[in-house]
């Protein structure tokens, strides 16, 4: 029986393993980030992942199949409809959605943005779908003019709402958009108000990296059934803000993935929380959603050269899972998420090697397969593989 005692998750945000059989009703058709990142850059060079068994997972220029993989690997199938963030994560801590969150395609109803600016005392701009830098260049120097803060969406359940720190400080900007999250509720409840900072001139606008996400309140999940048994949950990145801050212990506030790894490294040496949860976002926020697969890859890349040291602060109790919540292919005319498996890697000192996991047939095997390893009540979806995985 091997012995597991501290459960490491990391989330490489957007990073897909090749289009879900359902790809087609999300126009997501042939997408896959790894893949189409790997061709765009003549390979990746991923070696400490390839030693995992990446390669092994699916076909990705650069990274062959080893020959005798360190870890287990696998892919795994989202049982919720949805292609977003917070479904992908939800899902990881045994959430399986029925209904997904609502999607806004030509914008917010009239009746919705009109509340909002009542509540707020100040007119809008945008309310159409667009990525962030974009609309930064179309309605930035009219915001400045009129101090109207910019609204818009995209392919995901999100309120976005962009406003110049030099107009709006950031407290205020929060105090915005915890009043655009109390006003979206029911029908129109989106996974997601994010608040969107930025500075700079006409021409020259810059996100900041004083972003907040408020989403909606999960269900129960891991999380709760953590806390209820008094086992703490570590979370770095924006893991918090994706759970609201529920079953939560500590949190590493990171905000890019250099602060992240570094908070990722420093948790497995000296946190001994039995479930360590890492968001790393850049590969989604920076490089998916900006079509840039040189970004994409250059970001991957400086995951893969962390590994040896974040493998070498593990303890012979750690099991350590790397996997997405989505896909972001940055080769396609889409600037949105892509619905892709996403890969599965599982690692750890006393654990077998070499284990083909399959295709899991939802994200919620890592929450039973973390509920078996831990011996809490076995939730309502997912299949453990923690048998599988035994030395």
């Amino acid at each position: 029986m091997t012995n597991i005692s501290r459960v490491i998750i990391v989330v490489l945000d957007g990073v897909g393993a090749g289009e879900l059989p359902d790809a087609d009703r999300y126009g997501d058709c042939g997408s896959n980030t790894l893949a189409h990142t790997a061709e765009a850059v003549g390979g990746l060079k991923l070696p400490n992942m390839e030693k995992l068994g990446l390669g092994c997972i699916t076909s990705i220029m650069g990274v062959p199949p080893a020959v005798n993989p360190l870890g287990c690997y696998g892919k795994m199938q989202e049982a919720s409809p949805g292609k977003d963030t917070i479904t992908g994560h939800w899902e990881m801590a045994g959430i399986v959605m029925n209904q997904p969150f609502p999607t806004y395609p030509n914008g917010f109803p009239l009746e919705v943005i009109q509340e909002f600016e009542k509540a707020i005392g100040t007119s809008t701009l945008g309310n159409y779908p667009s990525s962030g830098t974009t609309i930064l260049e179309k309605l930035g120097k009219e915001h400045l003019r009129t101090g109207y803060p910019i609204v818009y969406t995209s392919a995901d359940s999100v309120f976005q709402i962009a406003m110049h720190e030099d107009i709006y400080p950031i407290r205020k900007q929060y105090e915005v958009c915890e009043i655009a999250r109390s006003l979206l509720t029911g029908k129109n409840a989106v996974g997601r108000v994010i608040c969107r900072p930025f500075t700079g001139v006409a021409g020259h606008f810059v996100r900041t990296e004083e972003r907040k996400d408020f989403p909606l309140d999960p269900p129960l999940n891991l999380l709760d059934a953590m806390l209820a048994a008094d086992l703490a949950v570590h979370a770095i990145g924006k893991i918090y803000e994706i759970f609201n801050g529920r079953g939560i212990s500590t949190w590493a506030h990171t905000t890019n993935n250099s602060q992240h790894i570094k908070a990722l490294i420093q948790a497995a040496r000296n946190n001994n929380s039995p479930l360590i949860f890492a968001n790393l976002e850049d590969f989604d926020m920076l490089y998916g959603h900006r079509n840039d697969p040189k970004g994409m890859a250059a970001a991957l890349e400086q995951w893969d050269a962390s590994l040896p040291e974040l493998l070498a602060a593990l303890n012979n109790t750690d099991l350590l899972l790397i996997t997405a919540d989505h896909g972001n292919d940055p080769t396609t005319p889409s600037t949105d998420h892509s619905r892709e498996y996403p890969f599965l890697l599982a690692y750890g000192p006393g654990i077998a090697q070499g284990v083909n996991l399959g295709v899991r047939e939802t994200y919620s095997d890592i929450d039973a397969t973390v509920r078996d390893i831990l011996n809490l009540n076995r939730g309502s979806h997912g299949t453990s593989f923690h048998k599988l995985i035994e030395k």
